[in-house]
């Protein structure tokens, strides 16, 4: 299967009633501001580079964001502040985001997440991301990262759980650059060529960027250090 007709299986998926339902009640009922579009409603598939070494992972769509415009991290406050940093770091054409058909193109780093519907209060529950798990497992072992980048601590434990690693080392800290050793080589035996890596990152929500938890030089220097890590790799796990 190529990566089209995967994007075109998580479109299609229906395997949590909870989840269909909020998402397809929030295309229809829209937000004041949103009245004159046309809500996607479906699952979010991945977007950017078909030859990323770098893989992004989030959490899920937000209500009016992504379940609006059908691509990950557009059209909402956590894609306003992601995209411009991307940007700044190269790996973005452009630092807007505002729906699919805007012209934006993405060097070397694809978007995905572990939730692909948005969820009510922004809280998938542990069964439905274990649904959506199969799409993130298979993209995985298609991209082959050389770097990960985790936006936030719900993306990062999924993604311990899925290489099957129990290493109390491997915390999540913002900044924090672990190199995997997978659990389960047999499962992953492409982490044992070259270095991969697993970067840290708090999640561009307004709660952290509005607090100032998350500032703009803090973020741009993941993306450095994604770009560092995947062109380089390192001696040793970072922070």
């Amino acid at each position: 299967m190529d990566l089209e007709a995967h994007n075109r299986q998580v479109i299609a998926c229906r395997k949590c009633p909870r989840l269909v339902a909020w998402r397809e009640e929030v295309a229809r009922e829209k937000r004041k501001a949103y009245l004159d579009w046309d809500y996607w409603g479906k699952p979010v598939p991945g977007f950017g580079d078909a030859d990323a070494r770098v893989l992004v992972v989030g959490l899920a769509p937000g209500a009016h964001g992504s379940n609006r415009t059908g691509r990950p991290f557009t059209g909402d406050a956590s894609g306003g502040f992601l995209y411009p940093a991307l940007y700044r770091a190269g790996f973005a054409s452009q630092p807007d985001a505002l729906r699919r058909e805007d012209g934006l193109k993405l060097h070397d780093i694809y978007i995905t997440a572990v939730g692909r519907c948005a969820p009510p209060a922004n809280k998938p529950t542990p069964e439905e991301l274990d649904n959506c798990e199969p799409y993130l497992e298979w993209e995985l072992q298609r991209f082959k990262p050389r770097v990960i980048v985790c936006l936030g601590r719900i993306a990062f434990d999924r993604l311990l759980r899925m290489f099957s690693i129990r290493d109390p080392r491997m915390n999540f800290a913002h900044g924090a650059a672990h190199k995997l050793v997978p659990g389960n080589e047999e499962m992953y035996p492409w982490l044992l060529q070259g270095d991969h890596w697993l970067l840290c990152s708090y999640h561009p929500s307004r709660q952290n960027t509005q607090t100032g938890r998350l500032t703009v030089r803090m973020f741009d220097r993941i993306w450095s250090k994604a770009r560092e890590l995947s062109e380089h790799g390192a001696t040793s796990t970072t922070r």
